[in-house]
């Protein structure tokens, strides 16, 4: 529960854990400072103590018997000092056990005797009660009472004005600190994400700390080994495309020259049509991602490709699409993933073929659906996987390579959305084209109904 609560992002982790570590240390030093006062205030109040019981002794020693009524009055309306004879039926509480009123104890018995006794209430009077006796001689003793604000210490608030102050600033920077450690950190993270989508970013700049310094120019090595690598592979696999396309042309015009049957120059023309497109599916697979995005009518784009699939092949094909709105795209890559899509469906479902489209949860949802023989659940992810094929589910089709559902996954991924394939309500398959309508990912659940995302 309290995990979703609990900051994703390194930034702000470290801010809030610099943040409580500099709190903590603020508090520490705050209550260290008011515990070093303690003593020697508890010694300055038993001081004080000691002070007004030897003035009020010997004053009221000194003063005429008639006087002294009239001057404890006047210690009491002016000081806040009374006294009053001690009697065997008073109700004595004790001062509280705390560090302070022992120290006050300690400091005030050194000077008045062992035998001083104190009190924080006497008959439910509160305050700080003393002992001590008008004369040597006398047994009787007299309390002396002090009011309790005396022992009471008013937090310096200026104190924690400037703690504040000094907690904020700390806080400043420290997240101007911890953000410049991030931000270099931030920008791999942007440019790792480009990566997985097959894209190649600009370099990231090579400075800072020394280790991020070595981290970005090791990411920046490898970005440039995969451009390499890609670059190449396209290279030799169009120059591959090139060399065979040449002599499957003879090829054709050879067969449509030397061989008079029909039904055998058919054949050949089949077999070569259905080379050509082998090598096409290749080429498509290798093929670079330098197609540049630009906001496209997904609408018109699904009922386009339809249509032209539905001109080229004898098929049912059903389309249904919500309003969606433009997104930004490759248009040719997309074009190139819902054909494979409905071709799949097409050679393998048995005809009758559904399109939908909508958008939910910030994603836009293509389905294909068809009605075919479906596929196992435990073989659905496999089949995303290059050169993967499963006729023994579908039907014995083995004109192709085993790349459709392959190049339509890349595709997905490089708009930073997702392939899905599942079985679909009723019998066939439903293979889902997910893409966010944000920059955001999220897995998203299948089911044969789009408009209904919590059904699986």
């Amino acid at each position: 529960m309290l995990s979703r609560f609990y900051p994703r992002t390194l930034l702000v982790r470290t801010f809030l854990l610099i943040s409580i570590l500099l709190a903590v240390c603020i508090s520490i030093w705050a209550t260290l400072i008011t515990l070093t006062e303690h003593a020697p205030r508890a010694r300055q109040l038993g001081q004080l103590t000691v002070s007004v019981v030897n003035l009020t002794r010997a004053a009221l020693v000194a003063a005429n018997p008639e006087w002294r009524m009239a001057l404890l009055r006047d210690l009491a309306e002016n000081e806040g000092v009374q006294i009053y004879p001690i009697e065997p039926g008073d109700v004595v509480k004790d001062l509280p056990d705390t560090p302070f009123f022992r120290d006050f104890i300690a400091a005030t018995r050194a000077e008045l005797g062992t035998e001083t006794r104190f009190a924080g209430a006497v008959n439910d009077q509160p305050g700080i009660w003393v002992s001590f006796p008008l004369y040597a001689s006398e047994e009787a003793e007299y309390w002396l009472m002090l009011p309790g604000k005396r022992a009471e210490s008013e937090f310096p608030l200026y104190w924690l004005g400037w703690g504040c102050l000094a907690l904020l600033l700390a806080m400043l920077v420290a997240w101007l600190i911890v953000s410049r450690i991030t931000r270099p950190l931030r920008k791999l993270m942007e440019a790792a994400q480009a990566v997985g989508l097959g894209l190649h970013p600009e370099p990231i700049p090579e400075n800072g700390a020394c280790e991020l310094a070595r981290l970005a120019a090791s990411f920046n090595r490898m970005s440039e080994d995969l451009k390499r690598i890609d670059a190449e592979r396209t290279e030799v696999l169009a120059g591959i495309s090139h060399d065979l396309r040449t002599p499957l042309a003879r090829l054709r015009l050879e067969s449509e020259m030397s061989i008079a049957d029909e039904a055998t120059r058919q054949a050949v023309a089949s077999d070569i049509e259905q080379m050509d497109a082998i090598i096409g599916q290749f080429l498509d697979y290798a093929r670079g991602n330098d197609e540049l995005a630009e906001p496209c009518d997904i609408g018109a784009l699904i009922r386009q490709v339809a249509e032209s699939v539905r001109r080229m092949a004898d098929c049912h094909l059903t389309v249904h699409l919500d309003a969606l709105p433009p997104l930004t795209v490759r248009r040719k890559a997309l074009t190139r993933a819902l054909t494979n899509l409905i071709d799949n469906a097409r050679k393998y479902g048995g005809g009758e073929i559904t399109i939908t489209a909508c958008q939910t949860n910030g994603h836009l949802w293509v389905d294909v659906m068809d009605r075919g023989p479906g596929i196992p659940p435990e073989e659905l992810e496999r089949l995303k996987r290059p050169f993967t094929r499963h006729n023994t589910a579908r039907s014995n089709v083995d004109d192709g390579t085993g790349l459709g559902l392959a190049i339509v996954e890349r595709i997905a991924r490089l708009h930073g959305g997702s392939l899905h394939l599942c079985p679909r309500a009723g019998g066939g398959l439903l293979a889902r084209l997910d893409l966010p309508l944000s920059l955001s990912r999220s897995a998203s659940p299948l089911s044969d109904d789009p408009k209904k995302s919590h059904r699986t």
